[in-house]
């Protein structure tokens, strides 16, 4: 039977319930995030928005059902796969690459949306952006585009810098492109960078602590769900270190990093709930083209530069998103 009319007959036979008074079943969305619920309660709630653009809400005409891997992205895959028995319409894997990978191992016929930093067909998520050609869609931005950025923004804060470190996970997805966009900003800079790997809490208690016996004066922390779910850790560190830090997402700053810039988290969940409605109303994943995230913000914490003894120029105050003092 053709899609169109499966489609049809859908509504025919939700037509004939609501004329008995009845209602057509409510879809049920899979919520699969590599990040926790307490640490993306905001990024949640603006993916809940983008349902409620496209008339979709939540407990009143859709469900939605929650994974949430805590930053153990080993979970990943029997969490889609209770999902996938749970025979949800949609499921949107978001904090991390690994969350999309899971789900696409998972089921062979649940439409997924995807929220990625890194890019989508190189990670083999889809064919191309324009038309993903199977399963799966979403919303992307490329991390590895703001990267230098989060260089260069130590070259203003911080004076003299000769050596820095970049902090990465080898073993994310999300790390594509990265290192080669951070050294290649590191030697238009003139300074010495140096790759320093992480992928366990005591790693990133190493790695700072290595950053400094390395002399480095100042630190870069990939973008990275498995770091953003440890954003306190991380800060902690670079405050027990005194080592200027910069980070790739607003969380970092408000638990007192000292600044941060890259893509707003917030709207890019927005725009994967908006592709979930999409879904949902009928649309095609194969057929719906990638979404392309271009919302950045700069964010710095007044205090922290305060206490590590550094002047923000006024251009960067001028141009800085929010101010956290």
């Amino acid at each position: 039977m053709r899609r169109r009319e499966v489609v049809a007959g859908v509504a025919a036979a939700a037509w004939q319930l609501e004329a008995r008074g009845e209602q057509p079943p409510v879809p049920v969305v899979g919520f699969l995030s590599g990040r926790s619920q307490e640490d993306s309660a905001g990024d949640a709630a603006a993916f809940r928005q983008g349902l409620n653009e496209m008339g979709y809400v939540a407990g009143r005409n859709v469900v939605l059902e929650y994974r949430w891997a805590e930053g153990r992205n080993e979970r990943l895959p029997e969490l889609a796969a209770d999902l996938v028995r749970q025979g949800v319409a949609v499921i949107a894997a978001v904090g991390g690459n690994n969350s999309a990978l899971s789900a696409r191992a998972a089921t062979a016929t649940i439409p997924i949306v995807f929220t990625s930093g890194a890019d989508p067909i190189k990670v083999g998520l889809v064919a191309s952006l324009d038309r993903p050609g199977g399963l799966v869609t979403g919303v992307s931005w490329f991390a590895a585009e703001s990267v230098s950025k989060l260089l260069e923004l130590l070259g203003y804060l911080v004076p003299n810098v000769a050596r820095a470190v970049l902090l990465v996970n080898p073993s994310s997805p999300e790390l594509a492109g990265q290192p080669e966009t951070a050294q290649q900003a590191a030697r238009a800079l003139g300074w010495h960078l140096q790759l320093i790997e992480a992928r366990s809490d005591k790693e990133i208690d190493t790695a700072f602590a290595d950053a400094k016996r390395q002399r480095a004066d100042a630190l870069v922390v990939s973008a990275d769900p498995f770091f953003l779910t440890r954003h306190q850790q991380i800060v902690e560190q670079a405050a027990r270190h005194r080592l200027p830090t910069s980070h790739f997402a607003r969380e970092f700053v408000k638990a007192g990093g000292l600044v941060s810039y890259g893509n707003s988290l917030p709207d890019a969940y927005r725009r994967a709930g908006v592709q979930t409605g999409r879904i949902l109303r009928g649309a095609k994943p194969a057929e719906l083209p990638v979404d392309r995230a271009t919302k950045f913000e700069l964010v710095i914490n007044l205090k922290t530069a305060k206490t590590l003894g550094l002047d923000i120029p006024p251009t960067l105050l001028a141009l800085a998103d929010e101010l956290i003092d």
